[in-house]
Formats: C-alpha cells, sequence, structure tokens
C-alpha cells in the first residue's frame, strides 16, 4: 500500500530552519523528520512512499539520491571518477521505494494529493496520506483495520492537543486551586495520519486544501475517526522541534517503535 506524504509546504512558522531547506528536511537528532515518518511507517511494513514535493523539492531528491555515498565507505578515483563502494560496512540500511512527485511551489495540500493519483496502483484499494511534520506511536495496523471495519471512504486519526497555555483551576468559590501548565485537552483533533479509499479522488479538487474534501466525506457520513490515545507531535515551531530534540535524545524516544 502506498503512503503519500506531503512534503510541499513552506513551514514558515519554522524559518529559522525552512529557509534554506523543506521542513520535512528539518533534523530531529541526526535525521530529517521526513525519514522518522518513514521509519514509523516501514516498521509496520508499509514502505512504498510518495512523496508530494514542492518548496525545495530538489533538496529531498538530492538527501536520498546521496544516500548510497552518505551512508557507506568508498573508494573514489578523482581521474576517472569510477567509484568502489564498500556496502558491508554500512551501519544502517533503510528499505524504503520512493516515488518523488514534483506537484508544484504553492499547490494546495488537497491537490498536491490529486496529482498523486497516477501513482496509486489500480489494484490498490486504499492508500495513506500523512503530513511531512508529525511523529506518533500509533499502531498503523491497528488503525487499518478500524478503517476496513468502519467502510468509510476515509479515516482520520484523532488525538487529544496539549494547549498552548497554562490553565487555572478554581473551586465553587472562585479561588485559585492550582495552576496546570499545558494540559491535554479533551477535544479532537486531526493528528494527520490519514486512511482512504480510491473514491476519495472524487472529493478532492484543484485549487483547495484537504479540509473541504474532508468536510464534504463527514457530510455523507463517509469519514470516520480513529481514536489515539498514545503519543502525538508535531514541529510547527522551533520551541516543537527543540523540545522533538530533547526527547530523541532520551534512551527510548517515545515514536521509535522501530527496533
Amino acid at each position: 500500500m502506498k503512503v503519500i506524504i506531503l512534503c510541499g509546504g513552506q513551514g514558515t512558522r519554522l524559518r529559522e530552519e525552512t529557509e534554506f531547506k523543506p521542513k520535512p528536511m528539518v533534523y530531529v537528532g541526526n535525521k530529517p523528520m521526513l525519514w522518522h515518518i518513514m521509519k514509523m511507517y516501514s516498521s509496520y511494513g508499509f514502505n512504498e512512499f510518495v512523496l508530494a514535493l514542492g518548496y525545495k523539492g530538489d533538496y529531498i531528491k538530492t538527501f536520498f539520491l546521496n544516500q548510497k555515498a552518505l551512508t557507506s565507505d568508498f573508494t573514489l578515483n578523482t581521474k576517472d571518477f569510477e567509484c568502489e563502494y564498500h556496502m558491508e560496512n554500512r551501519e544502517e540500511v533503510d528499505d524504503f521505494k520512493i516515488t518523488f512527485v514534483d506537484t508544484g511551489l504553492e499547490t494546495m495540500p488537497g491537490e498536491r494529493i490529486l496529482k498523486c493519483k497516477k501513482y496509486i496502483p489500480k489494484e490498490d484499494e486504499n492508500f495513506m496520506v500523512t503530513y511531512g511534520d508529525g511523529v506518533s506511536d500509533l499502531d498503523i495496523k491497528k488503525e487499518l483495520a478500524f478503517h476496513k471495519k468502519q467502510d468509510t471512504i476515509g479515516t482520520i486519526t484523532g488525538i487529544h492537543p496539549t494547549s498552548r497555555f497554562g490553565v487555572i483551576v478554581v473551586d465553587s468559590k472562585n479561588k485559585i486551586k492550582e495552576f496546570s501548565e499545558k494540559p491535554i485537552m479533551n477535544d479532537w483533533i486531526n493528528g494527520g495520519y490519514m486512511i482512504f479509499k480510491k473514491d476519495v479522488f472524487n472529493y478532492l479538487k484543484p485549487g483547495e486544501t484537504e479540509h473541504p474534501a474532508l468536510q464534504r466525506l463527514a457530510k455523507e457520513k463517509q469519514l470516520s475517526l480513529y481514536k489515539h490515545h498514545g503519543f502525538w507531535a508535531c514541529m510547527d515551531t522551533y520551541k516543537e522541534l527543540t523540545d522533538l530534540n530533547k526527547m530523541w535524545a532520551q534512551p527510548q524516544p517515545p515514536w521509535k517503535i522501530w527496533k
């Protein structure tokens, strides 16, 4: 099953990092965020990716095209540039099959998905979509089983967001009981890990984000919510990036579900 990853946005809220590279290529630890997302999917056996490129898409192409040299010892003859790679010395080998799709610089996310349609095999009933800036310990296989059981065109992952602000808790007499620092809220938001039947292409339109299509599906009761109560984090701000790097430095980062 193909996994479309939306990699074309400019990431303006993370301008410190994205002025020279696309947002999915911002590093968490010693690897780009995009790699972390792909490792999550591949750990469940989903290793065929369609990258919807836009802003600085060549940066992403170059990174993967150079992986052979970057992850191997090699001997180079500078006279004729003949190169011998010592593949047996590679420390870490990823098993990704990647299709790179130039979906345009200013294209909206919904249309980016549309432009990847031709790379979804005819025999595949479903495909997955996610953004290039979020990680989770989500069990993709359980979400897929839920999606098939629901038999709706689309399934999105619901997560409880963390409040951006501290919350004041008061008693019945308006006396402050405590300060709760950025608590987890009870509402559900779209966590970005989505599964669709190919019928969704009938709901996506050029020039739109993906949200109008989701609203159309919801109106027809063709959109399900898979509730995830585990870890989830996005990388929208420099502070969130710093927090992710701190978590990655731990002995067991919460989204590192692979060995």
